[in-house]
């Protein structure tokens, strides 16, 4: 029963990662999601600082420290824990290709 369901877990995420590869939109899709307050594309209109055109390593440095709460927070804390890593690492990269 063990190695059935080892054997779905990873089938289910070899078809996650051809999901990620095939749409080339996901990571524009998955930084929409900060655009209530950090703006649309990441570029603030004041209140939240601006995302885009930041460097990956800094962006995802801030979510790490979200994470582990070595940065206090009202929301993010919570927000970056709903993502794995692999889509923090698609979000940061596309924020950082943003001009």
């Amino acid at each position: 029963m063990k190695l059935k369901i080892a054997i779905a877990a990873f089938g289910i995420a070899g078809l996650i990662g051809t999901a990620h590869a095939q749409d080339p939109q996901l990571a524009r899709n998955l930084a929409a999601t900060c655009a209530n307050c950090h703006g649309t594309n990441g570029k603030s209109l004041g209140g939240m600082e601006s995302l885009a055109g930041e460097p990956k390593e800094k962006l995802m440095q801030k979510l790490a420290d979200y994470r582990s709460g070595d940065k206090p927070a009202t929301i993010m804390h919570q927000i970056v824990t709903g993502y794995t890593d692999e889509q923090l690492d698609l979000i940061t990269t596309w924020f950082a290709a943003q001009k």
